[in-house]
């Protein structure tokens, strides 16, 4: 009977840790190198997968400097059965099943980045992009279903279920906008996304997100406002440009380039702070 309650109790507290809340305009913050410091997720799905996408964003300055984690899904089949990692020496890597796959850069920018990760079994087709740009499309296991009960963790990566964590691969920065659905969304989908649109996701949805935090992580205002221009760096002389701003502004511009949240012009126009455009 003891043994009994003492689980119970385990069971209750464990639950009680999970919080849910909007997280819209916010993201968590994880300021420095710790074994000890991340944010677990709770699945609104807990049903197998055989086809996924998850996107959010990432703000740090640490892919020269070494690897780390972005996002850790495991389950009790397999510590890794998603993964998505930056290695300092390949660039972008992601796992289902344990198998791995490099879409290769050199480096992330340091500035928020928006990423997406797709897969689905029946091909075992897998995608990525990175800032609404698709990277070339890859196989990874055809025929694998990923397993129920995840353990999602944000800010380390799992070499066990729910734990087993290397301070050498943790993650320091902001991390935001976490969304997964059971489908592979489409790129005008995944396009809709980057600019800040919504595609109600199922698995895990930013906006009613349950989440419980352990150790150093934060939440803070996010330094990705949706002001800031989505899509290409910069706009080719001549060219013209809708700004996601809500203003349904529109520019002509010899050069326009996205700069700490603020749109420059070393030419003819400046986009500033709330989304005017004007000639300078």
């Amino acid at each position: 009977m003891e043994r009994l309650l003492c689980y119970l109790l385990i069971l209750i507290s464990f639950s009680q840790a999970f919080v849910q809340k909007d997280m819209s305009k916010t993201a968590f913050v994880f300021p420095k190198e710790s074994a000890n410091s991340y944010v677990s997720l709770d699945a609104l799905s807990k049903k197998p997968l055989t086809a996924f996408t998850v996107c959010l964003h990432i703000y740090t300055d640490l892919s020269t400097t070494r690897s780390f984690s972005i996002f850790s899904y495991a389950t009790k089949k397999d510590s890794n059965d998603i993964l998505l990692f930056w290695s300092k020496d390949k660039g972008y890597i992601f796992g289902v099943g344990g198998p791995e796959i490099v879409f290769k850069a050199s480096e992330i920018p340091e500035s928020p980045t928006h990423i997406c990760a797709s897969w689905e079994s029946a091909t075992g087709l897998a995608e990525f992009w990175v800032d609404g740009k698709p990277k070339v499309r890859k196989s990874l296991q055809k025929g694998y279903t990923v397993a129920t009960d995840a353990s999602i963790i944000l800010g380390q990566e799992q070499d066990s279920y729910g734990g087993s964590f290397d301070i050498n691969q943790t993650f320091m920065g902001d991390i935001g906008d976490v969304n997964m659905w059971d489908t592979v969304l489409s790129p005008e989908q995944i396009n809709k996304v980057y600019v800040g649109g919504t595609i109600s996701p199922n698995v895990l949805n930013w906006q009613t997100l349950k989440y419980a935090v352990q150790g150093d992580v934060f939440i803070r205002s996010q330094l990705w406002p949706k002001s800031i221009l989505k899509g290409n760096n910069s706009l080719q002389k001549n060219s013209t440009k809708w700004i996601h701003d809500g203003t349904n502004s529109r520019v002509t511009a010899s050069h326009v380039n996205i700069v700490s949240g603020t749109i420059q012009d070393s030419g003819k126009y400046v986009y500033q702070n709330q989304g005017f455009c004007k000639s300078i």
